[in-house]
């Protein structure tokens, strides 16, 4: 019975505001992943009841991360981290192949996406390395251990190749460190070289061109890159989108057609021609172009509808950090939100033609288990943190001033138990 009173006390005490703003986006995203997919054959076309069963197995992983204690979470940081190192190895030994790309390993008939297990270890393990200090050698030594903590598994990752989940492991741990209390000579050294990485990539790709190498030396210089050929195709028809417009750029061109042809209101649910049609692929409309759907069908209005739910998942995610109770509970929901903020960044920027097409999936909306749970479980995790803030201050019995009217609460400082 106490366990039980236990429970139902942890579950008024979360964010339901931002429980709306999810249960919000995992509609929205059920109903245009069967949009983008009903008039496909037979095994597409009844991927929306699959995401049904994974939205719903999503909020059981939020629901138990968020009754779980978050330190106890973190103490199985490094086994996790551990794991995930492991299923990286397997991918690219015994992987499933799927459009060029190995990402995915059946085990026991599921199959999963070891880059987004991944993910999850880093941000727990990023977390523990800057939260627990060693005062004699912090904040270097955590800095020096996040970058190895990161750069592993971004480098297995990029071999697969799926350099767009790689990628955004970079900013989630560089905001993480900085909150963290990283010196911030590392964190600019970080920026330039990252400036530089890529100043460098760009002039590998188009520089021999512009020499007059042949075609054989180029091919040479590029391979240094570590990029797949289809790689540097996104790239180069990002900058000139007459480039392959029938081939590599042709995705792009008809998510911007797909956006930019939906106006105001949109054209109407199940009603979007370039989806319709098939000029937006349906091999991709239902996972990384799900944006360029909905825009279509359903407009302006409703771009700005996800938009704003996103907004809110984001700050009210922030908001756990700012009412956390500790260090750990403030990065950890810091590692979060960055990490949902940075793939809805990219993927409605490549919809709309501002960054090279990478395959992120777009949170809660594209189709996809492995994402789904992942995004989940870190959100319960952040309702972990705003749960035990909430506890804490009920037991202290007073909010701070000013603060108490937000819909994520007060700001609790305590040191790092």
């Amino acid at each position: 019975m106490n366990v039980l009173t236990e429970t139902l006390g942890s579950l008024k005490r979360m964010n339901w505001l931002l429980n709306a703003a999810v249960l919000g986006l995992l509609t929205i995203g059920i109903l245009f992943v069967y949009s983008a997919s009903y008039i496909s054959e037979d095994q597409v076309r009844n991927l929306y009841q699959k995401q049904m069963l994974w939205a719903l197995a999503g909020w059981l992983c939020c629901l138990v991360f968020a009754m779980v204690d978050y330190h106890r979470i973190l103490k199985m940081s490094w086994p996790l981290y551990g794991v995930g190192l492991v299923l990286l190895v397997l991918v690219l030994v015994a992987g499933r192949r799927v459009y060029g790309a190995t990402r995915w390993i059946v085990i026991m008939g599921f199959q999963m996406q070891p880059a987004e297990l991944a993910k999850l270890a880093v941000i727990l393990v990023v977390t523990r390395l800057f939260a627990y200090k060693d005062e004699e050698d912090y904040p270097w030594k955590a800095f020096l251990s996040g970058l190895a903590v990161v750069a592993v598994p971004m480098l297995l990752i990029m071999k697969q190749p799926d350099l767009g989940t790689a990628i955004v492991l970079a900013p989630t741990v560089f905001l993480m460190m900085f909150v963290g209390g990283a010196p911030m000579k590392a964190l600019v050294g970080m920026v330039l070289a990252g400036l530089l990485a890529v100043g460098i990539l760009l002039g590998v790709i188009f520089l021999p061109a512009k020499m007059g190498m042949s075609d054989e030396r180029q091919d040479k210089w590029f391979k240094l890159t570590g990029l797949s050929e289809y790689q540097r195709d996104r790239i180069m028809v990002f900058f000139n989108s007459d480039t392959d417009p029938l081939g590599a750029g042709w995705n792009k061109l008809q998510s911007e057609i797909a956006v930019g042809s939906g106006g105001v209101w949109g054209k109407g649910f199940r009603q979007g021609k370039q989806n319709l049609l098939g000029y937006l692929p349906r091999s991709v409309a239902p996972t990384d172009f799900i944006y360029s759907v909905i825009a279509e069908e359903s407009g302006f209005a409703g771009s700005m509808l996800v938009l704003g739910l996103f907004t809110t998942v984001i700050v009210a995610s922030l908001g756990a950090a700012v009412a956390a109770p500790d260090r750990a509970g403030r990065l950890m929901c810091v590692g979060f939100a960055t990490l949902l903020f940075v793939h809805v960044f990219v993927n409605m920027a490549m919809t709309v033609g501002l960054m090279p097409i990478t395959g992120l999936p777009l949170p809660l909306l594209s189709y996809g288990g492995s994402f789904m749970l992942l995004t989940m479980s870190g959100l319960g995790l952040v309702q972990s943190v705003f749960i035990r803030s909430r506890q804490e201050r009920d037991y202290e019995g007073a909010d701070v001033p000013g603060m108490s009217g937000l819909p994520f609460g007060g700001y609790v400082s305590r040191k790092v138990r």
